[in-house]
């Protein structure tokens, strides 16, 4: 089965050139449905070991056996790229699957936040994500586990506080404040100095600049560039988990586009390949049926949405109404975030029927108004900051106490008192100095939790801002 799908990869090739696609080489490599499930959970086919990797294995491990997850590929972008196969495929699976991957290439190659941030990491994230795994091994046989996993802990734990919007190598902040522009000479300046020309000017006074200068959400990186006491290994470590997550982001803020572009592009390669089989194709259509339908499969109620069903079906209206060079400056440009506010119309929606819900506090679930603006944001909430409660590194105090801040403004929630108590517990540890968090409670309650130990000072939170 897998020579005779391996035939079709370069006539496939061959007409997505034709139709206009652009990409790097992709690898395509068929391996056991266990390896897949492996590359699922870690992110990438070689990564840094840790436990938290092994809690999620077994959780994709029930989905499978429950039937309610099956993964047909994986996709690496890179240049290379790396295309995993699941051995399982039969041949319309893998024939899809096949063109499905072309169209992922086409976006990340053309893509300009995939572009950035591959550029800034590596095009090989595959050898590269290989090369940290043995730089912490090393530190394992130099160190100890318990001591590398105390870091890991860490810095997998604000693995999404990163900051794609400035470099992925930047330098300290300034240690000083610019000096005061000089005031514009004039004829009274000019006469006033002349009163007092045999003194001395005075020396300008250098005034330290406050650390930070202004809110940091790269958490990584500020505690990898100020922990007062973090030793090399350490930051090598805080650092490999940095890049990983700078290459990880696009995929994240353009799976709605990134996926319904390579379902639109698998649909369209499908329907104009006259070489497939006809059983192949009426297989591969009704897979790409499964893939696009916007709910969850059998009888189950989906109430968060298919990015691949509203993907597609806004890419299949773009290329209608505007072109298919309209589409590609789109693809080109967007994120997730501008796609959707942008191109998800309220006819669409009605389409689609999507809706916003809510919860009441008997538990049940409500239909929300309809308004398009609110809908497009419910849509967008979980994609902001890797679907993580927004933090900032707020202030680094004389006595080295870090202080972090939560904006529940911006993700309209609070967080969690024991998760969070728990995250700075691990971050404590490497900056070895005391840390606490301004928050909001569930009720939108200010207070603060605090490692190491636990401060609750509670009070109400401001519209400007959170009390401390």
């Amino acid at each position: 089965m897998t020579a005779a799908w391996q035939t079709y990869i370069p006539k496939l090739e061959e007409l997505a050139r034709k139709l206009g696609l652009d990409w790097d080489p992709v690898v395509f490599e068929p391996v056991p449905d266990s390896f897949m499930t492996e590359v699922a959970v870690y992110g990438l086919p070689v990564r840094m070991p840790h436990w938290s990797f092994g809690a999620r294995y077994i959780y994709q491990l029930v989905q499978r056996h429950m039937g309610y997850s099956r993964l047909f590929e994986i996709v690496f972008p890179g240049n290379p790229g790396h295309a995993y196969v699941a051995a399982s495929n039969g041949l319309a699976d893998n024939i899809l699957v096949t063109a499905h991957v072309l169209g992922h290439a086409d976006f990340s190659r053309n893509n300009l936040l995939f572009r950035r941030c591959q550029e800034q990491v590596s095009e090989h994230i595959v050898e590269h994500a290989a090369t940290h795994a043995r730089q912490i091994e090393r530190h394992i046989e130099a160190v100890g586990t318990e001591a590398v996993e105390q870091v890991l802990d860490a810095a997998l734990s604000l693995e999404q506080y990163v900051d794609v919007d400035l470099p992925l190598r930047r330098e300290r902040y300034p240690e000083y404040l610019p000096a005061a522009a000089a005031l514009a000479d004039d004829e009274f300046r000019a006469r006033y100095s002349a009163l007092e020309a045999a003194a001395a000017p005075p020396l300008p006074r250098k005034v330290r600049a406050p650390i930070p200068p202004r809110p940091e959400r790269d958490l990584l990186w500020f505690i990898a560039t100020y922990a007062p006491e973090m030793e090399d290994w350490e930051r090598d470590i805080f650092l490999a988990v940095r890049e990983e997550s700078f290459y990880f982001y696009p995929v994240y803020a353009t799976q709605v586009m990134n996926e319904g572009w390579a379902s639109y592009w698998h649909a369209r390669l499908l329907r104009e390949a006259d070489f497939i089989p006809q059983e192949a194709y009426l297989d591969a259509i009704k897979c790409h049926s499964d893939v696009v339908r916007p709910i969850a499969a059998g009888e189950q109620a989906a109430l968060s949405i298919n990015p691949y069903h509203v993907g597609f079906t806004l890419w299949e209206r773009i290329v209608r109404d505007a072109g298919l060079e309209a589409a590609r400056a789109l693809m080109r440009a967007d994120d997730d975030f501008s796609f959707i506010r942008n191109q998800l119309t309220a006819e669409l929606a009605s389409d689609m029927e999507l809706f916003r819900y809510q919860r009441q506090e008997n538990g049940q679930i409500k239909v929300a108004p309809d308004d398009i603006d609110a809908l497009r944001e419910s849509l967008l909430q979980e994609r902001y900051n890797f679907g993580a409660p927004r933090v900032t590194v707020a202030e680094l105090r004389q006595d080295g106490t870090l202080v972090l801040q939560h904006d529940s403004q911006i993700d309209g929630r609070g967080l969690d008192p024991e998760r969070a108590r728990k995250v700075l517990e691990y971050v404590q540890r490497v900056w070895r100095r005391p840390v606490l968090v301004r928050t909001v409670d569930a009720a939108l309650q200010a207070f603060e939790v605090a490692a190491p130990g636990v401060s609750a000072r509670r009070g109400s939170a401001h519209t400007s801002g959170l009390t401390s």
